[in-house]
C-alpha cells in the first residue's frame, strides 16, 4: 500500500531500515552475534539491543507534547525509555525485540499524528527541527548500525544480508 502522508512515508522508511537490520541479525550465527571485533566495540547482539533502546527513546520523545532531546542526558533517556528492553544474545529474542520495538514505536508516532510530527523539537545539539526531520535522523542511526552488523558478517567470512539480496541470493 503506497504511503498517503509524510508520516506514512517515514514509517515505511523506518520499516525498511529495521527489516534490513533484522535480516543482518538473522544472517549471523549464535557465535557471531557475540563476537567482539575489538575490545572497545559492541557485539552485533549489543548493537541490536542498542537500536531497540534508542528507537524507544526516539518514538517516546517525538510523541511527547513537550518532547525535547535536551530535557535529559542521553543515559537518563535510556533509563526512561529502555525499561522494557533487556540485553540478550539469542537470535530469536533479538528478532522479536527488534520487531516489537518497531511496532510499539510506530504505534506511538501514528497516535501522535502527522500534524504533531510536523511540529518543532529541540535536538541533542540544541538546534530546532521538525519531529519528522528528527525521525529521519533516527532511521539513519539504524542504518548506521545495520552497516556495523554487516561488517561483523564480513569479519566472520559471511556475505551481508543486503549484499545477498542485491545479488538475488536472499538470506
Amino acid at each position: 500500500m503506497p504511503a498517503t502522508s509524510l508520516l506514512d512515508e517515514a514509517l515505511d522508511a523506518w520499516t525498511y531500515a529495521r527489516t534490513g537490520l533484522v535480516d543482518e541479525i538473522r544472517n549471523l550465527s549464535a557465535a557471531e552475534l557475540v563476537l567482539r571485533p575489538h575490545a572497545g566495540s559492541r557485539t552485533a547482539a549489543e548493537i541490536a539491543v542498542h537500536v531497540a533502546q534508542t528507537s524507544q527513546m526516539m518514538a517516546g520523545e517525538l510523541s511527547r507534547p513537550d518532547g525535547n532531546f535536551q530535557r535529559k542526558s542521553f543515559p537518563a533517556f535510556m533509563k526512561e525509555y529502555g525499561r522494557g528492553v533487556r540485553p540478550t544474545s539469542s537470535k530469536a529474542d533479538l528478532v522479536r525485540l527488534l520487531k516489537r520495538t518497531l511496532a510499539e514505536g510506530q504505534r506511538r508516532l501514528r497516535n501522535a499524528g502527522e500534524i504533531h510530527m510536523l511540529q518543532r523539537i529541540t535536538q541533542f545539539n540544541g538546534e530546532p527541527c521538525t519531529r519528522l526531520t528528527w525521525m529521519h535522523h533516527g532511521i539513519a542511526h539504524e542504518e548506521y548500525h545495520r552497516g556495523q552488523i554487516a561488517l561483523h558478517a564480513r569479519l566472520s567470512g559471511r556475505i551481508p544480508a543486503l549484499t545477498q539480496l542485491i545479488h538475488g541470493k536472499g538470506v
